[in-house]
């Protein structure tokens, strides 16, 4: 299959604003579920960081890509991008009130993946590590979808993480896309996917024991949760192994799970709402 995915009929990459505000959520916001709650915002806590990597890394080739259509997907992607780095900012901000110390965690990952891993790291393997991430927040994105993923969520989170899942499914294809075009090397796809499933699942534990440490809970209570949560549906089966699965196809491309209609259909239903 040729072409970019916006030649193929992916939709129209739109920036649209947050849904709403979420500085009243609860603590425990995923059916009043601790462990849950905190895996969930565990990688939150990632998205500001890690939504302005994105935009650097593609950005950083931009001058080199002479398509229209992929130019024009590059420019949605930046705004859908920054405007959830925004939303998810304002969502750290909500930790910070409602007690929880997020700030030593998020200096450190700030220090270690921008200044000293995104520093070292040469530039197309940034952007190989960027659309191996996208793909990872494609499949996390349809699961919310498809597997009632959010169901237990309190509603402004769930309109929050909904909104993300639709966009992030219609620019999923984008930063693929301009690697393919700079250097379509499958080692390069390779050292990407271990770069990016290696820093994504370090931090968001990291982070997800950074919130659970400020709990009330014993170590046994937590272990006990994560198997429960994990039982039906573990993370690591659902997101990384069939990412991984997928990715390592050498004929990949993300528009071969054609799920776009998720993200038509959501953004319908919303507008149906508004009206």
């Amino acid at each position: 299959m040729t072409g970019t995915a916006a030649q193929r009929g992916a939709p129209t990459i739109t920036p649209r604003k947050s849904p709403g505000d979420v500085s009243g959520v609860s603590r425990h916001w995923f059916g009043g579920n601790v462990v849950a709650t905190h895996v969930a915002n565990g990688v939150n806590m990632l998205f500001p960081a890690g939504e302005r990597f994105f935009v650097r890394s593609v950005n950083h080739y931009i001058a080199q890509i002479d398509s229209p259509e992929l130019r024009a997907q590059i420019k949605g992607f930046f705004g859908q991008e920054g405007r959830h780095a925004k939303a998810h900012d304002d969502y750290n901000q909500t930790l910070r009130d409602q007690g929880y110390r997020i700030d030593g965690f998020l200096r450190f990952y700030n220090k270690v993946g921008a200044d000293i891993m995104e520093r070292l790291a040469p530039p197309q393997l940034r952007l190989a590590a960027t659309a191996a991430a996208e793909h990872y927040t494609a499949i996390m994105a349809e699961g919310a979808f498809t597997r009632g993923v959010l169901d237990n969520a309190e509603p402004a989170m769930r309109d929050l993480l909904y909104w993300h899942a639709a966009e992030e499914i219609e620019h999923k294809s984008v930063a693929f896309d301009v690697l393919r075009t700079i250097n379509p090397s499958y080692a390069l796809r390779m050292a990407g996917l271990a770069y990016a499933t290696i820093t994504l699942t370090a931090f968001w534990m990291l982070g997800t024991a950074t919130l659970l440490r400020q709990e009330k809970l014993s170590l046994r209570e937590i272990r006990d949760e994560l198997r429960r949560i994990n039982s039906s549906d573990p993370i690591l089966r659902r997101v990384f192994l069939r990412g991984i699965r997928e990715y390592a196809r050498r004929d990949f491309h993300p528009s071969h799970n054609d799920n776009y209609h998720l993200a038509r259909d959501y953004f319908a239903k919303a507008a149906a709402r508004a009206a």
